[in-house]
């Protein structure tokens, strides 16, 4: 019952993990550096919140979500491929951007700065991370679908050769008629949307939005692209493994053997030391943070 009790937890923390790794291999695979992943799940669990509640219903809630996190993937490529900003400073600027519109219009929806009241989410009600609250949520089997679906997508389809193209060699893409800004438009949007998800799922998975909830899980989630070569399974096993820390240190924080501070940085050490065992061995897109000339 232990072991089974884990494996449910870090697959319920993987998930949003897998949604915004899932958006930012796809992006970074086009050449476009993935700094984005954090403010685009914070404006998706947002926007979510106010479908749901404004709704009634979580579906529409799921709408909106995808919605918000389109909005600020279509700001990214705009601002990174139309004006050829520098993305990692565009990443930084969006991430920052959005953790001040959603604080502000948290306020202006539901007079709080801190959380907004309950809506209606997928789960149940309770914070239960058994099977059947698992089982009842479809964005856990959309995030687990996910996986194989990025897969055929890069691989065995000629939209993913040409992602795989415009993020090695655009100029070569170009000269036989791959359109790279489009390309890179749909696919950084794509990730706007898959990373929004993850926010989604945290929102309506909890029943509401508090102020950064997201909590720098889109930056684990960048982690895990890198330490999974920019490839959709090993990101994904990747995934798995932070959320396996994470897990963890909820488990060791219950028992008391360490102090609870030593205990929390235990996910964050793991991405450390993971990313420090790859660098120099993994070999990022040859493009990755160029613009196109």
């Amino acid at each position: 019952m232990v072991v089974l009790a884990f494996i449910l937890q870090t697959i319920r923390i993987a998930i949003p993990y897998l949604f915004a790794a899932s958006g930012g291999m796809i992006a970074e695979r086009a050449g476009v550096v993935s700094l984005t992943l954090e403010g685009f799940m914070l404006s998706g669990a947002f926007t979510a919140t106010l479908g749901a509640y404004y709704s009634g219903n979580p579906w529409i809630g799921l709408l909106c979500g995808i919605l918000g996190g389109l909005l600020m993937g279509l700001v990214h490529a705009v601002a990174c491929i139309r004006y050829k900003a520098d993305q990692i400073v565009v990443g930084m600027a969006i991430n920052l951007l959005v953790v001040g519109l959603t604080r502000f219009f948290l306020h202006m929806a539901f007079d709080s700065s801190s959380n907004s009241p309950r809506v209606p989410g997928f789960g149940g009600e309770g914070a239960s991370t058994g099977l059947a609250a698992l089982a009842s949520n479809p964005l856990v089997w959309i995030g687990l679908l996910l996986v194989p679906a990025m897969a055929w997508l890069m691989f065995r389809t000629a939209f993913g050769l040409r992602v795989r193209a415009v993020g090695e060699h655009p100029l070569a893409a170009a000269s036989v008629g791959v359109p790279v800004s489009r390309v890179r438009y749909t696919a950084v949007a794509i990730s706007g949307m898959l990373a929004a998800l993850g926010g989604v799922y945290l929102a309506l998975d909890q029943h509401q939005f508090t102020d950064q909830m997201t909590a720098g899980r889109g930056f684990i989630a960048l982690a895990a692209v890198i330490f999974g070569r920019w490839h959709p399974v090993r990101a994904a096993i990747a995934c798995l493994l932070f959320a396996a820390a994470e897990t963890l240190q909820i488990q060791l924080q219950a028992f008391e053997i360490v102090p609870s501070q030593f205990v929390a940085i235990i996910p964050y050490v793991l991405t450390i030391v993971a990313l420090a065992g790859v660098i120099g061995r993994s070999v990022s897109p040859a493009a990755l943070g160029k613009a196109e000339d």
